[in-house]
Parts: structure tokens; sequence; C-alpha cells
């Protein structure tokens, strides 16, 4: 009988569907009814896999994958969203929610504290990180990621009990209350020269603007007479935002930013609103790979107007603006709605979601389509691939010895074994790895289970794959044990080549562990060659000037 019913229902919403589109479109056109059919055949095929499939499925997880796999055509941000996850869309929509404020991870089977958030619950109740949580409330939840995460996510109205494992050895209890977590946007300002100040902008949650405005008005307090915007590794957020930060650089009435879409109503031009904030300090922005959408937007508008360097890498390329739609049973759905345009018209989409390969991949848009835009002064720029640096600086390219230290955490690990060791740290910028340290790092880290290989190595593995599927392996067997023999690697030496590279990543380590995050970004500034290019261009002013004249 259960199933009766249940094939009813179905069949119930397949006329539903059906008759909802007839009655709403009518057959206004081809398209309309091969909407309709395709509708119809889908409601169909559903009813009668639950009924008659070999084993049961579960109809959520199964539309789930069918919701999933039809929208995997279209573009990785045109995304459905369960009324289990509009939670976490609205943390990633506005930096708010409810917690102690931290980052927590499943390392090793072990729930840890990777990173407190600082001034919120977490920080000021004195958890670290690297304390494994081992119960809340009195319940165990030692290796049980998800149930911790929901014990200590929710409204501001309580304050639970933690119990964690504090360096390997100690246990340690507190009480933490849940509370509104509003993440910053800025996360660190501070001047990093005595005539430069810097603003690391992490997101384009609301009031971002607001933080960007005051961090640059209090840096000028501190003696700014110039601006490094740091927007690397800045994914977006708000358009609106990023017109609002424009605004700070550019004056009122000014073109920020053109979408262009299907309908009409997502064709939309963005001027700036308000009085600017400074529009002669001189400015440099900082850009990566992973600088994306609103990130590019503020970039290529400085870029656009001649009114900052960009210095970094090329951005990631991302000129496609979402909207977030209401669906039923408080679902939601973030779709692709336009493409967005700087002021000289680029679209700085790198990838062809539109015309895929036969394959199924995307490709990149190629040189040969893409169009010269020149900036307010006549210089150069094209469209179709990011925002192009006015200065490129290599990206840092880990050993891959660091890398595979990296992938496995070994950092984090090894700090909860050494931080007892580790004097107080009263000022980052003298605080140095000694070679003490460092060896002792090498030691342990010998002992650990990790693994990385070189990109010869990773050739050489796939050359033996071919020659195993051809047969042919038999035939060189020999050469390639001699080989591998070769390029086997002790991790002791490889760490030490590594040296240098490390040693900062252990400074960063231990720094963050009083200081936070704010204290890894200052530690960070060190040997960062983006920064350093930054600082040249601006104690250079007749490069700066040169370089948005066109000359």
């Amino acid at each position: 009988m259960a199933k009766v019913k249940f094939k009813k229902r179905y069949l119930a919403l397949s006329v539903v569907i059906a008759f909802g589109l007839w009655s709403f479109t009518a057959p206004q056109n081809d398209k309309y009814f091969e909407i309709l059919k395709n509708l119809d055949i889908f409601a169909t095929m559903f009813k009668e896999v639950n009924a008659k499939y070999v084993d049961d499925i579960n109809p959520n997880t199964f539309m789930r994958n069918g919701i999933d796999g039809m929208l995997s055509k279209l573009d990785p941000y045109t995304n459905y969203y369960s009324e289990d996850e509009i939670e976490d869309v609205r943390t990633e929509n506005t930096g708010e929610y409810g917690g102690i404020g931290a980052q927590v991870a499943l390392l090793d089977g072990k729930v840890m504290i990777v990173m407190p958030d600082k001034g919120f619950s977490a920080d000021k109740a004195g958890l670290k990180r690297g304390d494994e949580i081992i119960t809340i409330d009195g319940l165990d939840v030692k290796g049980q990621f998800d149930r911790a995460s929901e014990y200590i996510k929710g409204q501001a109205s309580k304050k639970v009990a933690i119990e964690v494992l504090r360096e390997n050895v100690r246990k340690l209890s507190f009480s933490v209350a849940l509370e509104k977590i509003d993440l910053p946007n800025v996360p660190y300002f501070g001047m990093v020269s005595s005539d430069v100040g810097l603003i690391k902008q992490t997101g384009f949650t609301p009031d971002a603007s607001k933080e960007v405005k005051s961090a640059l008005r209090e840096l000028k307090k501190l003696g700014a007479i110039k601006i490094i915007l740091d927007l690397r590794g800045n994914p977006g957020g708000l358009l609106s935002e990023a017109v609002n930060i424009s605004n700070i650089f550019i004056p009122k009435g000014e073109l920020v930013v053109t979408t262009k879409g299907k309908l009409e109503e997502t064709n939309a031009t963005y001027k700036t609103l308000n009085t600017s904030t400074d529009e002669e300090i001189p400015l440099v922005v900082l850009t990566s790979s992973m600088s994306a959408s609103a990130s590019e937007i503020v970039a290529g508008v400085m870029q656009d107007y001649d009114r900052g360097v960009v210095i970094g890498q090329k951005s990631y390329g991302k000129g496609l603006v979402q909207q977030t739609l209401p669906l039923s049973y408080n679902s939601q759905m973030k779709v692709t709605i336009a493409k967005y345009y700087t002021p000289s018209g680029r679209c700085i989409q790198a990838l062809d979601y539109t015309h895929r390969n036969e394959d199924g991949s995307v490709g990149k848009v190629a040189d040969s389509l893409k169009t010269l835009f020149r900036t307010k002064n006549g210089r150069p720029m094209y469209d179709g691939g990011g925002i192009d640096p006015d200065f490129l600086v290599d990206s840092k390219g880990y050993a891959p010895v660091t890398k595979g230290i990296l992938s496995e955490s070994l950092l984090l690990k090894f700090g909860n074994t050494y931080a007892v060791k580790i004097d107080s740290i009263t000022s980052i910028k003298d605080f140095q790895i000694t070679d003490q340290i460092f060896n002792d790092f090498k030691a342990w880290a010998s002992n650990q289970d990790f693994d990385y290989s070189s990109p010869l190595e990773i050739q050489l593995r796939k050359l033996k794959e071919v020659a195993e599927e051809t047969e042919g392996l038999k035939n060189i067997s020999a050469e390639f044990s001699a080989l591998e023999a070769k390029l086997s690697h002790s991790k002791a030496n490889d760490v030490e080549q590594a040296k240098e590279e490390i040693k900062e990543l252990l400074k960063e380590e231990f720094v963050m562990r009083t200081y936070l995050e704010e204290g890894r970004l200052q530690a960070s500034f060190e040997k960062d060659k983006d920064l350093s290019k930054a600082l040249e261009v601006l104690a250079n002013k007749t490069l700066y000037d040169k370089t948005l004249a066109g000359n």
C-alpha cells in the first residue's frame, strides 16, 4: 500500500508540473514545449525507478545527484542548496554565523582548533591553535568532526563546556560562549615602512567598504602617505561592495562596472555614488591567481582609470555575476545571470563554459579571441584572461618536500610538541627560527609518514605506467630501477635543501600561536616578494608615474 501511495504522489507531481507549465506559457514555441516534455519524462522516470529498481533508493540523494549532474554542465558557480545548507550560504554571503569563533578541522582523526578568530569567544576563553577537542558539555566528541561542529555552532544564547588536550599532554577545560560571529573583511592593517600602509582585505561581505575606509583613515593618522591594498587570495563577494571600495579611491559619478545578461533586468551599470575618500594617495593593488570576482573588479577599475599600479600574479579570471534565488521547501539556488565588464569594456572571464571541448572539459579563451582595450591614459589592456598585473612577480613555488609537509599539517603537529620550548614571543620582527629549532624539526619530520614527489618522479611514474600497459617494461626494467634509485630521496636531506622556506613557515607557525592570523601575516611580510616589489615601486615616484602614464 505504501508503494502505491508513493507512486501516486509522483504521478501527481508529473501532472502538476506539466499543468503548471502549460497554463503559464501555453505552447508559444518549440522551446517551451521541449521544457514541458522533458519535465514530464523526468518525473515519470523518477517514479518508475523508485518503484521498480532492485534496491531501495533514497529519493533525496537520488534527486540531489540528478540536480548536481545537471548543473555541472553549466559553470561551477551555479549551485543548488538544500534547506540543511542554507546556514552555510548565509555565512558565505554575510560573513556571519553563530558559534565560538574558531576554525576547526579533522587532522589525523582528531578534532582540532586550527585558528581562533581574534577577539571572539574561543580566543577570549583561552583556546589555542592545536588544541584537540575531546568533550563538549561532557559528551565525547573525539574524532567526531560533524558532531563537534554541531555543538559549537548555534544561536548566541548559551555557553558550552569544552575540554581539550593541549600539546598532546595537558587536559584543560573552558567555558565558551556561543555568539554572533561577524568575520572581518579586513583582518589586518598596519604600517609596512615609515610612510607606507598596508590593508589586507579578505572578503566582500556587507560593510567591507566601511572597513577599508576606516583602515585607510587610521593608516593616514599613523603617517601613511602611500597605500597597498592587498587582495591576494580574496575570492570576491558582493558586487555593491566592489563599487563602494572603488569609490574610496575614485570620484563620485564614475562608471565602475557594467553587467550584461540574457534578461533585460540583468543589464545594468554601476557608478560611484559618494564623494571619494582619497583620489591622490599613491596606490598599489596586490593580486594573486586566487584573486577573483569582486577583487578583479576593484583591481580592474584601478587599472582602467590609471588610479593605481597592480602588482603580483594574473588574477583568477571570474567575470560572472551570481544571484541567489529562493526555491520551494526552503531551498535556494545560486545562478549565474550575467557577465561583468570593467570601465574600459573588458570582461575578464578566463574560462568559456558555453563552448566546451568534445570531452566536456572547459578551455581558456584563446589569445586570438582576446580584444585590446585601453585605460584612461591609453595603456593597452586585454580581456578574457583575468587582470594582468602591471608588474608580474613570479609566484612562490615551494619545494616538493615542503608541499608534503604542508599537505599533512606537519608544522601544526610539530608546534603541538615543541611550543613549550619556545620562549614568549614579544616581537614578531625580532623572533627568528634558530638552527637548533630547524634541526629539531628536521629530525622530527624524518620520522613522520608523509609523501611527496618531485616533478621528475611524477613523470617517471607516468612513463612506467605506459611501459607496463604496452608490455615494454620488461625490456627496460633495469634502467627504470636505476633511475628510481637515483631519484629516491632522504627526507632529512630534502628538508635541509628547503631550509630557508621551511624556516619561514616555522616562524609563521610559532608566531600565530600567540598573535593568531594577524601575526602570521606580519611574519610572512619579511620574505614577501610581492610586498617588496610594491615598496620598491612606491619608493620610486618616477617609475610609479611612468607606469600609470603608459611610459
